[in-house]
């Protein structure tokens, strides 16, 4: 036989098997590379032994010509290099997609997947560099969170601290001049400026507390009923005060496990707030129940609600609703916020909603199993 139509025979046969075999490779995209090596190995031995094979059935004879053979051979070697070198170029155009989105990756703050990894391996790396990514970006958010907090912080704190220093300040001088008429009444005033500040730095001091994790808490066994009744009786002069009825509407008996000097404390800012909050002649509403393993201690009252725009940042660090109805001096706006963090270190959580009229905090502890 002509050795031209063999050769032409054994390129077709050859070319054919390459675009079997391309077709093979973009099948195996998302499958792992050493995959996609193993295909390009068999394909070029099935290409060469294919070429071979073809070639003898034509001719009808076992012994083909050296020089027909070696042409044989090198049309399925150059077709096996030219798949290899299409697999080839499809990892590097996949790692130099997944190189650009990674130095762009510091510009825009977000890494973008490449659209389409040519092996399983770098699929798998572009996923974990995108969590990484969407991790670093979370870090940034609440970098910039706690900056603008720390910001807002030491603008409130110099706020809140000018007003009892300079009044401290103004009553010094009055008694240095001697120009006091009465001075148990200016002592007074110097007592209520002093516990108003060291009310604050002792918020200071748990918050920081609380956020840094070196909350020391001592748990025990504690009747949580018991417990919120004791800190409504103890503000019942606050709220008659005001002409507020404190109104226990459901009392449940449940048990828990909690630092009751903490809950204390959360119990007496939530009951306080409603207090100083509501107009006069109206009801706080306190109730303990147990729902679904958990004790739940709900506070309204009728404030009048808070506005929902406002209702995602109530626990937030210095926040402040409107002005209370009385005339006490304001904390520093870390109440809600040390109530927050000591309800989560007790494994529970605190929420706020509006209710007809006012509003209503929910403190949800786990029960004892």
């Amino acid at each position: 036989m002509n050795p031209s139509l063999i050769l032409l025979i054994a390129v077709c046969e050859s070319v054919g098997v390459g675009l079997v075999g391309a077709v093979v490779l973009r099948l195996l995209r998302r499958s792992p590379v050493g995959n996609s090596l193993i295909a390009v190995i068999v394909i070029t031995v099935c290409g060469t032994n294919a070429s071979t094979i073809t070639v003898v059935l034509v001719t009808q004879s076992a012994e083909v010509p050296v020089v027909v053979t070696l042409l044989v051979n090198f049309v399925a070697g150059a077709v096996s290099l030219g798949i290899g070198l299409l697999l080839g170029r499809s990892v590097m155009k996949g790692s130099r997609q997944l190189a650009d989105a990674t130095r762009t990756f510091g510009v825009a703050e977000r890494f973008r997947l490449p659209e389409d990894p040519p092996s399983a391996e770098l699929a798998e790396l572009a996923r974990e560099l995108r969590i990484t990514s969407d991790k670093l970006a979370e870090s940034r958010r609440r970098e910039r969170t706690v900056e603008q907090s720390r910001r807002q912080l030491v603008a409130w704190i110099s706020h809140d601290l000018r007003s009892p220093l300079a009044r401290l300040r103004a009553v010094a001088e009055s008694i240095e001049d001697g120009v006091v008429d009465d001075l148990d009444d200016y002592l007074g005033r110097i007592r209520s400026d002093t516990e108003h500040l060291t009310a604050m730095v002792d918020d200071l001091f748990q918050l920081s507390q609380i956020q840094t994790g070196t909350l020391r808490l001592n748990p025990r066994e504690v009747a949580l009923d018991d417990l919120v009744s004791d800190e409504a009786a103890g503000l019942d002069v606050l709220a008659a005060g005001r002409g507020i009825r404190l109104h226990a509407r459901t009392i449940e008996p449940v048990t828990v496990r909690v630092d009751d000097r903490s809950m204390t404390r959360v119990f007496n800012n939530l009951l306080s707030n409603a207090i100083r909050y509501s107009p006069e002649r109206t009801t706080v509403v306190v109730d303990v129940r147990a729902v679904n393993g958990w004790a739940v201690v709900s506070v309204s009252d009728e404030c009048g609600g808070i506005p929902p725009q406002d209702l995602g940042s109530v626990f937030d660090m210095g926040w402040r609703g409107r002005k209370a109805k009385t005339g006490t001096a304001g904390g520093g706006g870390f109440g809600l916020t040390i109530v927050h963090g000591l309800v989560q270190a007790h494994g529970g959580h605190v929420s706020v909603r509006n209710v007809p009229g006012g509003c209503c905090f929910d403190v949800r502890l786990p029960l004892i199993r």
